[in-house]
């Protein structure tokens, strides 16, 4: 995916300075990785503890963030970016995409037509998937309902062979091993289930599923921030948000935040974005105008919708 730049105004970092940035690290990916797994830990443990009292609900909210966050780590190894090691790459993404009920090749290929193509409504998947198109779209999207039914939906149809019509990226190759793929994460949920009703366990349900689902809102705002409503424009800084946040959320979602920088140089690991995305600020003030908080990013896409709305009514009236 390292392939794909376009700025409109030509390259905005040296390429010197672009392959210094774009060093690979083990020792990076590994430490955010286990810093990540720690915190799913220390929330498992107050899970446990908590467990039968209305305290449960924190670290359950907590432990559900957590889950849906890691969302990023697989976006990164998709990218073969988290990691200097491919190995590393493919496991830990293999790993993640089990937990997020996204097989992780499936996923990769499905990102890579979305940077090739993004925002632009005949070709990005994204749109074709999920497009947000009104405020009852939006509305349903934030709750994450569509991105968790769909992924769900589109594995068990790819374990039969069977593709959604927008998707034309694969070769036949790649479908075969989607359908691989697909089969083996379902063998293993099928698995889970099975050893759970053997042992009247809850577990899974209590520390992975029902978290992942019920905190599916809190990724929406990363996931949702990233380009809905921005419309389609070839330069990667206009049709894409930075979004600013605290650190403990850049952390979270491995600076996808700064989102603008990723897609308009994505081989570029997530340790550098903070780097990346200030080089390019010293060049341009493109990204400025796409740049909003998290909460402000989604005011702008509703107060884009109900402008659509009214102009709507005011040209049937």
């Amino acid at each position: 995916m390292d392939d794909w730049t376009n700025t409109g105004s030509g390259p905005l970092i040296a390429p010197k300075r672009l392959k210094q940035l774009s060093v690979r690290s083990d020792a990076r990916g590994l430490m955010h990785l286990f810093s990540q797994m720690a915190a799913l830990a220390a929330t498992s443990t107050l899970i446990a503890v908590s467990n039968g009292t209305w305290w449960v609900i924190l670290p359950f909210m907590a432990q559900g963030i957590v889950l849906n966050c890691l969302y990023a780590g697989q976006h990164e190894t998709s990218h073969r970016t988290a990691f200097k090691s491919r190995m590393l790459n493919v496991w830990v993404g293999e790993i993640i995409g089990f937990l997020m009920i996204l097989p992780a090749q499936w996923d990769r290929k499905f990102h890579f037509a979305h940077h090739r193509n993004t925002q632009n409504p005949a070709k990005d998947p994204e749109l074709l998937a999920y497009g947000i198109q009104s405020m009852k779209d939006w509305r349903i999207s934030l709750l994450g309902l569509p991105f968790g039914w769909g992924q769900a939906k589109a594995m068990a149809l790819a374990a039969r062979g069977i593709f959604p019509d927008f998707v034309w990226w694969l070769t036949d190759a790649e479908r075969s091993e989607m359908v691989r793929e697909a089969r083996l994460h379902l063998a293993g949920y099928a698995l889970i289930l099975v050893l759970s009703i053997a042992f009247q366990s809850w577990i899974a349900l209590e520390y992975w599923l029902g978290p992942l689902l019920v905190m599916k809102v809190f990724y929406q705002f990363q996931n949702m921030g990233e380009h809905t409503g921005l419309g389609y424009n070839p330069d990667t800084l206009k049709c894409t948000r930075t979004l600013k946040g605290p650190p403990w959320m850049r952390w979270l979602v491995w600076n996808m935040s700064y989102h603008a920088a990723h897609h308009t140089y994505p081989s570029v690991p997530f340790y550098r974005l903070p780097e990346l995305d200030r080089d390019i600020r010293r060049k341009t003030d493109a990204a400025d105008a796409t740049t909003r908080g998290y909460i402000q990013a989604q005011i702008d896409v509703v107060r884009g919708f109900r402008r659509a709305a009214q102009a709507a009514r005011e040209a049937t009236a």
